[in-house]
C-alpha cells in the first residue's frame, strides 16, 4: 500500500461570484457547483487517480453528505476501511469564487472534530508507506488533533504534513509533535511566515532543525521552493489560465508526493508538484482538474 491521507472530509459547497464581498457589503452568486473535498483527501484522490494504493483516515455523519462522501472516495478508488460514520452533520465548506479565481472558505467541521485514537487500527495503517496530514478546525475540540499526534509517534514510514494556515496559527510549540516525526514539511509560504515568524527560507531552515528531511514552500504563481538542507530549488509554475485555486496545493502536494514515492529526485518532484497543480486550478473545483496520468 503507498499513501494513506489523514484529515478533514467535507462537501465542497462551490460558490462562484462577481466579487467576494466584504463588511456590509453585497455580491451575487453566478453559478453552485458541488464537490467531495478536504486537504488531505484531495491529494489522495490525486494521488489514486496517478495508479497509486491508497487509503483514508477520516469521519462522515450518518447523513446524506457522509453518503456522498464515501460513495466518491470508493469511485476514485480509496480504501474507505479507516472513514468512520457517527452521529452528527458531516463537514461542510462555503467557497467562494470570484471572477479571477480568488477564494474566501466558510468551513463547519461537523463530526471530523471527534476522531479519537482508539478508533484508529494502527496495524492497518502500518501497511502504507506513507501517511499524509492536514488539519481539522478544532472548532468541537482537538480531539482529531491529539489522534494525529499519537498516530506519527507509532507510524514507522514516510509522513508528509501540510499544516494549513489552521494549523499554522497554532505555532510551532502546538505543531512540534508532529514537525520532529515528519519526512516532508509542505506549507505555503504565508503558512510558513505564520508558523516561525521567518521568512519561507528562513523558516524552512527552522524546520529542518527540527528532524525534517524535506521542505517544501508552496509559492503560489511563483511555483515553489524545495530544500532538504544540502541543495535548495525554487522552480516556477507553469503558466495557465486560473478559472479556480480551490485545491491548488493538495494538487501540488498530490504530484510532489508521487514523484517522492516514485524515486524522482527532489526537483523533478517539485516539477511534478507545480504541473499537476496548473491542472487543478484550469477548473472548477478541488478535483475536476486532477490527472489520470502524468504522460
Amino acid at each position: 500500500m503507498d499513501a494513506i491521507g489523514f484529515g478533514a472530509l467535507n462537501v465542497d459547497k462551490i460558490y462562484l461570484v462577481n466579487k467576494i464581498p466584504k463588511a456590509e457589503e453585497e455580491a451575487f452568486v453566478k453559478d453552485v457547483k458541488i464537490f467531495a473535498g478536504g486537504s488531505a483527501s484531495n491529494t489522495i484522490v490525486g494521488l489514486s487517480r496517478l495508479g497509486l494504493k491508497t487509503g483514508y483516515i477520516g469521519k462522515v455523519g450518518n447523513d446524506a453528505d457522509g453518503d456522498f462522501l464515501l460513495k466518491d472516495l470508493r469511485i476514485e478508488g480509496v480504501d474507505t476501511y479507516q472513514v468512520i460514520r457517527a452521529e452528527g452533520r458531516s463537514g461542510n465548506a462555503l467557497i467562494f469564487v470570484d471572477e479571477c479565481g480568488n477564494r474566501a472558505i466558510l468551513v463547519d467541521p461537523g463530526v471530523n472534530d471527534t476522531i479519537r485514537f482508539d478508533e484508529i487500527d494502527t496495524d492497518y495503517v502500518s501497511k502504507f508507506k506513507l501517511l499524509h496530514l492536514t488539519s481539522f478546525i478544532c472548532k468541537f475540540g482537538d480531539e482529531s488533533f491529539k489522534s494525529q499526534k499519537m498516530l506519527v509517534r507509532e507510524f514507522d514510514g514516510i509522513v508528509s504534513f501540510d499544516p494549513g494556515a489552521v494549523y499554522a496559527e497554532r505555532g510551532l510549540k502546538d505543531l512540534r509533535d508532529i514537525i520532529k516525526e515528519t519526512t516532508i514539511f509542505m506549507p505555503n509560504a504565508i503558512e510558513m511566515e505564520t508558523l516561525t515568524g521567518l521568512s519561507y527560507r528562513e523558516g524552512a531552515n527552522e524546520i529542518l532543525s527540527m528532524g525534517v528531511e524535506i521542505v517544501v514552500v508552496k509559492l503560489g504563481e511563483r511555483g515553489c521552493y524545495v530544500t532538504n538542507g544540502e541543495i535548495e530549488f525554487e522552480i516556477p509554475a507553469f503558466k495557465v489560465e486560473v478559472v479556480d485555486t480551490t485545491g491548488a496545493g493538495d494538487a501540488f502536494n498530490a504530484g510532489f508526493l508521487y514523484g517522492y514515492l516514485k524515486g524522482k529526485d527532489l526537483k523533478e518532484c517539485g516539477k511534478l508538484g507545480n504541473y499537476v497543480a496548473s491542472l487543478c486550478i484550469r477548473k472548477v473545483g478541488a478535483r475536476e482538474g486532477l490527472p489520470r496520468s502524468l504522460s
